[in-house]
């Protein structure tokens, strides 16, 4: 029977980073977790007044909920995250723009004479029953209701070479990806690089368009049922999604043609591994087989996806079937 733990942490047991943090809990491979996990703001934007410049302390964003440690995981070894659900745990969410943050304004690091753009607050309402969030507008009497299209921006593992990274910044360990591909139904696979994994996840999207062009979503608390499963003896370079339909790699740097570079080089070499073929070949095939949604455009790295449908694929299973089966649990539960 497959263990199901519930965890919702307290205040002082969120993680701010990846890796440099004691596990919450040790668990083994197989187990469910039932997890609730804060917005980015952890919590202190709730209304249009709030402004994440007074209310939020950087670079104390992105609350985590975890790490865990995962019995029997080695560096080398992969680990398969599972997402059995993503529902937001309250009936709204908030959206903002901060100064020097985004992909449309001066940043410290695109530096210009010209001002910030305004720091603004929106509050969404979350209608669970019609699954929908709606958007109103500031300065007009404009809103809309848009699907509700739950995801993670936060997925990740402790970093190799004893670094502990901010949970604001994607790279090989995972971290603040920002893709929507993050949603319930897929199955994240994340190298792992210390004993125990150290996974951890947070910063609940109610809704996200690619890209992410302002640098905040529409940002909500989750309750999050992910199941969690070792892979023995098999690393993963950049962190790899699979869903019922797709392959898809990620690849996060600076700049935004590097982040495409890293995705599509390690789809290269997936598709070189799963279908028996030359780089060449592989190179060839992606070249024309291959969709590059963005995930994030503003995070201290830039994230771009590479997605190839699974139909390509023949009869080929990533990981030996590890989402089919993973999916199979899921859907028992």
């Amino acid at each position: 029977m497959t263990q199901v733990i519930q965890f919702k942490p307290t205040d002082d047991q969120f993680a701010w980073t990846f890796g440099g943090v004691a596990p919450v809990m040790h668990i083994t491979s197989g187990t469910v977790l039932d997890l609730y996990t804060e917005d980015c703001f952890a919590g202190k934007i709730r209304s249009e007044s709030d402004l994440v410049s007074i209310s939020c302390k950087f670079p104390f964003l992105n609350p985590q909920t975890g790490p865990f440690f995962i019995a029997g995981a080695q560096p080398g070894d992969t680990l398969a995250i599972h997402f059995v659900s993503i529902e937001p745990a309250r009936d709204w969410a908030v959206s903002s723009t901060v100064p020097l943050f985004g992909a449309l304004t001066s940043t410290h690091t695109t530096a210009t004479l010209q001002p910030p753009l305004p720091e603004l607050t929106w509050i969404w309402e979350i209608d669970k029953a019609e699954n929908t969030c709606t958007f109103r507008a500031k300065d007009s009497d404009f809103k809309r209701a848009l699907p509700l299209e739950p995801m993670h921006g936060t997925v990740g593992v402790a970093p190799a070479n004893l670094e502990v990274r901010s949970a604001l910044v994607p790279d090989t360990h995972g971290g603040n990806l920002d893709t929507p591909e993050m949603k319930a139904g897929v199955t994240c696979y994340l190298g792992v690089n210390v004993e125990g994994a150290l996974f951890s996840l947070g910063d609940g999207h109610a809704r996200q368009g690619e890209g992410e062009s302002c640098g905040v979503a529409v940002e909500c608390a989750m309750n999050t049922k992910v199941l969690v499963e070792l892979i023995k003896g098999v690393s993963t370079p950049w962190p790899r999604i699979e869903s019922d339909t797709h392959i898809m790699t990620t690849g996060s740097a600076r700049p935004l043609e590097d982040a495409f570079r890293v995705a599509q080089h390690d789809m290269v070499t997936w598709l070189s591994e799963l279908l028996d073929l030359s780089v060449m070949d592989a190179y060839q095939f992606a070249s024309q087989a291959v969709t590059s949604p963005l995930a994030n455009v503003c995070d201290t790295n830039y994230t771009s996806v590479a997605k190839v449908l699974k139909s390509y694929l023949g009869d080929k299973q990533p990981y030996a079937g590890a989402h089919r089966h993973l999916r199979e649990i899921a859907l028992s539960l």
